[in-house]
């Protein structure tokens, strides 16, 4: 096959060892519903929608005609001061289906970029209601929201702090992270305990004044560092500590949007809305790169609400609203709404609950947790060796025909939401052997 005779030399892959993968790469050729095909036609079954993105499963017809009609239509629209109709009737359809209230959208390429709009957006708002001293924003510790500078500085990962320190924006400070295992290992749904944790923002508030602060920005569930799941009533409190100190709440929705939860956003699941929230992954399915930021009226207003015909925001991409991203996000919501897949995220979420939760007592397992169609298994390090197994059970997986997501030694799910049971019977059925392995 072509891959006997791959060249791995020139492209330097993201968030990899490189050296490790060209040593024994895990390669895939093509991807058809619930399935990726290794290049000596090996099924892998995909239990990460890709990553965390291909909701309405790999290659489907109707996103695919859409696409490539798109390309033989016109390739490209530039959207400084011109404009492709196709994208007004875009961002209606997605207004459409964001929390009340959320009526405008700023379209992007990607998770990354829309995290950084937002910020942008946050601190311009700011400027523009005479709130110029609200400088400063607060993350969340183990959040991540991207690889720009503003998304890796309000981000509370380590790894993906640590080479740029000397560079990251002023003025952040972090919530302490929800993870407390201690308390809520092996929670059904949301945990118990850990509400209080919210109210740490009254301490960064009373330490820096609320007159100095523009935003706060979090994952509803923290995806990248593990599904890391919001104790009972803690976004609640977060919206109403932003509330009382006039500070615009930012939801990082890149995962959780588009039915991952079982519902439009995990702002309508949680039943709270934010100021602003960020959009990609499964706005078009992970087929063509796209992010979108939704905000409120009042922020939108308050750009175009002022006499004269100059540039509201300067800030924007060559790619935004690009017309391939535009067609595969049109046709992916309608397959969304045709098939009914959010209602059927929140019909499979128990059976995906049972699947997981069956795991427990397996060798080196000490937590599951979960929420819709998202969950994570979190194994035991190896002393002094953190993220070795979380290594050895990616390989051992792929190798037994399944694809899941390390992030250290956590094992994240979030299948496509077409799946079935007997999909998650066959994750199952591929673990637990290896685990009695490790």
């Amino acid at each position: 096959m072509r891959a006997h005779n791959l060249s791995m030399e020139s492209f330097w892959m993201p968030f990899t060892s490189n050296r490790a993968f060209k040593k024994q790469p895990r390669l895939v050729e093509r991807a058809d519903g619930m399935f990726y095909y290794t290049p000596d036609g090996r099924e892998v079954l995909d239990m990460v929608a890709g990553l965390w993105c291909c909701n309405v499963g790999h290659g489907h017809p109707k996103v695919v005609q859409a696409i490539q009609a798109q390309a033989a239509e016109m390739d490209y629209a530039p959207h400084f001061n011109f404009a492709n109709p196709a994208s007004f009737e875009i961002a209606d359809m997605l207004a459409a289906i964001a929390p009340e209230g959320m009526n405008h959208v700023f379209f992007t390429n990607s998770g990354s970029e829309s995290v950084d709009t937002a910020l942008k957006i946050a601190l311009a708002y700011q400027k523009e209601r005479g709130q110029a001293s609200r400088t400063r924003l607060i993350g969340r510790e183990r959040g991540y929201h991207g690889v720009g500078f503003g998304g890796i500085s309000v981000g509370g990962i380590p790894f993906n702090r640590m080479q740029f320190s000397n560079s990251m924006i002023p003025g952040v400070d972090h919530l302490p992270h929800t993870h407390l295992i201690d308390k809520n290992a092996f929670s059904h749904g949301l945990p118990a305990h850990g509400v209080e944790l919210a109210d740490e923002l009254e301490n960064i508030v009373a330490l820096h004044h609320p007159s100095n602060i523009a935003a706060v920005i979090v994952e509803p569930i923290a995806g990248s560092a593990g599904v890391l799941i919001p104790p009972q009533g803690y976004l609640k409190r977060l919206r109403e500590i932003c509330d009382r100190h006039d500070i615009l709440l930012i939801f990082d929705e890149v995962i959780t949007g588009f039915g991952r939860l079982g519902d439009n956003f995990a702002a309508q699941a949680f039943d709270v809305t934010p100021d602003i929230i960020t959009t990609a992954k499964g706005l078009t399915s992970g087929t063509v790169p796209m992010g979108a930021v939704f905000v409120k009226d009042e922020i939108y207003n308050e750009f175009v609400s002022k006499p004269g015909g100059a540039i509201e925001l300067f800030h924007g991409y060559t790619y935004s609203a690009h017309p391939l991203a535009v067609a595969a996000c049109k046709a992916t919501q309608e397959v969304y709404m045709d098939e009914g897949l959010f209602q059927r995220a929140a019909e499979m979420a128990p059976l995906f609950e049972d699947a997981l939760h069956s795991l427990k007592g397996e060798p080196q397992v000490i937590d599951i947790r979960n929420y819709g169609l998202m969950g994570a298994v979190e194994l035991a390090p190896i002393d002094g060796q953190p993220g070795a197994r979380g290594m050895e059970v990616l390989q051992k997986t792929f190798d037994a025909g399944l694809m899941v997501r390390l992030t250290g030694d956590i094992m994240a799910f979030s299948p496509p939401l077409i799946v079935e049971e007997s999909h998650l019977q066959q994750a199952v059925d591929i673990i637990k052997p290896i685990l009695k392995t490790l």
